[in-house]
């Protein structure tokens, strides 16, 4: 998990995950499937997608391109993580005790974390990592489709620089 990556490499990484989110085939699978968490096995993936919140005139400071574990299901939405709110060094920290809470080892597809909320508050350490990340989303404030990041590229992932922060004036 603490592997550094080139900015060449991750920026190629993207380029490829873009151009599999664009092909016909993906978005078929993302429109024909429930992506928005409606079932528990959105728990324990990570996810990007677009974002615009309810209460955004009232926030200091909002993602609208967070990358979430979600970790909790509501009718409405979802509580999650969004790993955006910590610095690469603390995501890494982050994911490393996640990882932990693998369903297998095998990393792949089928691996997913066993994350909730109680366990978060059940550890000083993951309880204090988690903390500055643990947001609520509604589905009807989600502006795209989520966008899965497979259990072998997250180390990838949180070092992608795709947050897209409004700050309150």
């Amino acid at each position: 998990m603490a592997e550094k990556y080139s900015s060449k490499d991750l920026q190629k990484w993207l380029f490829d995950k873009a151009l599999d989110a664009a092909s016909p085939k993906a978005r078929k699978l993302l429109l024909a499937s429930d992506q928005r968490g409606r079932d528990d096995t959105v728990i324990g993936k990570l996810f990007f997608f677009k974002y615009d919140p309810k209460g955004k005139a009232t926030l200091a400071k909002y993602d609208k391109f967070p990358m979430v574990f979600p970790i909790e299901m509501y009718g409405d939405g979802f509580l999650g993580l969004n790993l955006h709110y910590l610095n690469i060094r603390e995501r890494q920290a982050l994911l490393g005790q996640l990882m932990k809470f693998a369903n297998d080892k095998k990393m792949d597809e089928n691996t997913r974390l066993k994350l909730s909320y109680q366990l978060l508050q059940g550890s000083r350490r993951l309880e204090s990592l988690a903390k500055p990340c643990i947001k609520r989303y509604l589905y009807s404030h989600c502006r795209s489709q989520f966008i899965e990041i497979n259990v072998d590229e997250f180390d990838k992932a949180i070092q992608l620089p795709v947050e897209d922060w409004v700050f309150k004036r």
